[in-house]
């Protein structure tokens, strides 16, 4: 595996919760915590904008992609509206997560919680050509669920 260095800055009055971690050694995503004051109770079907407590930078070329946690889906109908969300090398401000509770049961956030996960990875830019026709292709312009599946 290939490690990068990347900055963290704590908010201040987190410096009780744990920066981001992989939790195996095997792992792509590094769990986030939640930065909550106090526990903030998310009903059925609600979004909320949940801090995390953290700046980070990025080195130039690289994304940060924010992510649910799968167990916290599976056990509570937890995910997140804009999955995955990016985290761009220039951007400086909290990393928030915009959690949403798809669940049938009303869900509490406490602060220390591991809210979702972040990969960090390399970008690849595409420099568009704009052209008269495509090549053709077996599939062609086939939409959604023309194969049957």
């Amino acid at each position: 595996m290939n490690t990068i260095k990347v900055k963290v800055m704590r908010k201040q009055g987190c410096e009780d919760l744990p920066l981001p971690q992989y939790m195996s050694e095997a792992a792509s995503g590094m769990d986030l915590y939640a930065a909550v004051n106090k526990a903030i109770m998310l009903q059925s079907n609600e979004i909320k904008l949940i801090p995390t407590g953290i700046h980070i930078e990025l080195p130039w070329g690289y994304e940060a992609q924010v992510r649910p946690r799968s167990g916290l889906a599976l056990k509570y109908g937890l995910t997140l509206v804009n999955t995955p969300g990016t985290i761009d090398s220039d951007y400086r401000g909290e990393i928030g997560i915009i959690l949403c509770n798809l669940g049938k049961d009303p869900f509490t956030v406490e602060r220390g919680m591991r809210i979702a996960q972040m990969v960090v990875q390399p970008v690849t830019r595409a420099e568009l050509i704009e052209v008269g026709n495509l090549e053709e292709s077996p599939r062609g312009v086939g939409g959604f669920g023309h194969t049957g599946h």
